[in-house]
């Protein structure tokens, strides 16, 4: 259906593929994985013709479609309601619609047999492709993907980046393309999204590729593994745990004979060497250089899975007690997120805190650590010494300082050879730990971010989605710190993998309240399948307290007695999303700033750059959470 021959494609003088191939066929479900920047996200392009090939072709059948969801497309802006947008995969029942409503337009004045015959064709395809039924598709993707029944009639432009994608990804799978391509598709998803993606990709009737860190999302729809490495594409017939395994075995087999033919290389070398000046052993001599010369060298195995050893230690021992929450109750206006519940966090804890969007998870997080006000006690534990990740503290790491340098903020009694190696398990070797934060890739800034906290001897870790923007070796590399922490953390986290590797406790929001389960994160799985339980279903008691949203947010579809509330909420809705819209092109105007030469030639005006974008990007996050927060008082009216 579609091959990949003998493909080479270079970035300056970098070969990124060389003699490349690879062929996919109807229904294969493959996974592309490999390190960052090797080329995963190259060659999706590649395929779809963004970039051309210097050497090789990429060939198709004459019915082969392509779809291709890309980071590119979170700027994807219109008016169009988010359900149209999403029916727009239907192209060719769309076509149809068009023309039969332009038939039956001139049917009105002009009626005849040739006119009745074509509308019975266009009617009969339109059927045959269930073209009546396009929009209840639509909506129960759309739905599926976390979005509310009320949102669907919502403009596009009044999302923002992370549901706008989830928008052009409904679209894709409703269009069925001949090969779906994927680059990052559970980026912006929480976890039952995740989990219905996960099914919708399972049974879908062609074939599909996927680039993702997201290891058991991986395992779960792929039945194939593509490896991009040493500039070839390396097949492997299974998911990513047989490719784990499989990977190892051909190691092990190319480090023989990898061993065996440079003890033969010095051998040969040494008779050569011995004998080069002797004439009877001439003849000999010459056919052994010759036979070196024709040798076909066999490479080292690279490991590229990174072993981290990190030397944690506390200023301060805890108490057994680490955190109490007595009776604590949280709500915005309308929306209440926890009533009247209490946990406790005893030394040791190791709690990932799980479930969907809008549960209240970041905010149990920011109570913990004391940044959100709330009813209720929350007491800190003796010589209790915490440290908090989140996502916005990127924006907070010294753009103009170097990676060594932002390390001595959170430990300056660290030497230089003792940076170095942190940095270096967290992958900045060599003249890296020299780079100015400002030049770094989201990912870089997160595992820097990461560091810090790691380093900061702190005994209570709070972690906010710390793998966002990671690969697998990084995830592997926080992974490893995480299991020789010996102090106590909670993390929220959609990473499942990720927090079956590091939790002894799962906490989630149900009936708000803080609800545990006494095990790790896979029992917690075998349980939830057992009791037939998911993270986003009501329970009786929210069913029984909550009413019917509407279909659309029509006022007469809502309770008379809270039109007025409404129409307040939506008024202010509409004004933020008008601040958020003109935050966000501030923020496009500075990032274009600071990619201009002759603001780096100004420190002053670099620096002025730097603050503007910090505040703007901070205003954003706090418009965009408002936005959040007058969205679920709506919801929660209907």
């Amino acid at each position: 259906m579609l091959t990949i021959n003998n493909l080479s494609f270079y970035f300056g003088g970098r070969a990124i593929f060389e003699d490349a191939n690879l062929q996919i066929k109807p229904k294969d479900k493959i996974g592309l994985i490999g390190l960052n920047g090797k080329g995963k996200s190259t060659l999706l392009k590649i395929i779809v013709g963004e970039y051309q090939p210097d050497a090789g072709n990429v060939s198709k059948s004459g019915d082969c479609t392509i779809g291709f969801l890309n980071q590119d497309l979170l700027s994807y802006q219109t008016d169009d309601s988010i359900l149209n947008v999403a029916m727009q995969g239907f192209e060719r029942q769309l076509e149809l619609h068009h023309q039969i409503e332009d038939i039956l337009h001139q049917m009105e004045h002009n009626y005849s047999d040739q006119l009745v015959e074509k509308l019975g064709e266009l009617q009969h395809e339109f059927d045959l492709l269930d073209g009546y039924s396009i929009e209840s598709k639509a909506e129960e993707i759309l739905e599926g993907l976390g979005f509310k029944t009320w949102e669907l009639n919502k403009p596009l432009r009044q999302f923002s980046g992370g549901w706008r994608m989830r928008v052009m990804l409904a679209k894709l799978l409703l269009a069925k393309p001949s090969v779906l391509l994927l680059d990052e598709p559970t980026n912006h998803l929480d976890l039952p999204s995740i989990q219905w993606v996960e099914k919708y990709i399972a049974n879908y009737e062609n074939a599909v590729v996927v680039v993702s860190h997201d290891r058991q999302f991986l395992d779960n729809v792929s039945t194939t593994t593509v490896e991009v490495a040493n500039n070839k594409l390396n097949y492997y017939p299974g998911n990513y745990s047989f490719y784990v395994e499989e990977k190892s075995l051909r190691n092990e087999i190319q480090k023989g004979a990898f061993e065996n033919q440079q003890a033969q290389i010095r051998q040969t070398e040494r008779f050569i060497e011995r004998f080069k000046a002797k004439a009877t052993k001439a003849r000999q001599v010459q056919s052994r250089v010759k036979a070196l010369n024709r040798l076909e060298l066999i490479d080292d195995v690279i490991d590229e899975t990174a072993k981290v050893h990190f030397k944690f230690k506390f200023g301060t021992q805890p108490g057994r007690h680490v955190m109490a929450l007595d009776h604590i109750s949280k709500e915005f206006p309308n929306n209440p997120i926890l009533k009247n519940t209490s946990a406790h966090i005893e030394r040791g804890d190791k709690i990932v805190l799980i479930g969907a969007n809008g549960k209240g998870k970041s905010t149990l997080l920011r109570i913990i650590a004391g940044t959100e006000n709330h009813e209720g006690d929350r007491k800190l534990g003796h010589n209790v010494n915490f440290s908090f990740y989140a996502q916005h503290q990127l924006e907070s790491l010294h753009l103009e300082e170097t990676l060594l340098e932002e390390l001595k903020y959170a430990d300056g009694s660290k030497s230089e050879t003792e940076l170095r190696s942190v940095l270096g398990c967290f992958l900045f070797t060599g003249e890296d730990v020299f780079k100015k934060i400002k030049v770094l890739s989201g990912g870089e800034k997160s595992r820097v971010a990461l560091a810090k906290i790691l380093i900061s001897e702190a005994n209570f870790l709070l972690l906010d989605e710390p793998t966002n923007h990671l690969d697998m070796q990084s995830v592997n590399i926080l992974i490893q710190a995480l299991n020789q922490y010996e102090g106590t953390y909670v993390i929220v986290s959609h990473d499942r993998h990720f927090i079956s590797q590091v939790s002894n406790k799962v906490w989630y929001i149900e009936d708000h309240e803080i609800k545990q389960f006494p095990g790790g994160y896979d029992e917690f799985e075998v349980w939830m399948e057992e009791t037939g339980r998911t993270l986003d279903e009501p329970t009786k008691k929210d069913k029984k307290n909550s009413v019917n949203e509407p279909v659309t947010p029509k006022t007469e579809n809502l309770k008379p007695n809270n039109s007025n509330q409404i129409k307040r909420i939506e008024t202010e809705i509409e004004k933020v999303e008008q601040e958020i819209g003109e935050l966000e092109a501030q923020l496009k105007t500075i990032e274009e700033k600071l990619a201009d030469e002759k603001v780096y030639a100004d420190q002053v005006l670099l620096d002025e750059t730097n603050k503007n974008y910090v505040l703007t990007k901070e205003l954003l996050n706090q418009k965009n959470q408002l936005w959040e927060q007058k969205v679920t008082e709506l919801e929660n009216l209907g």
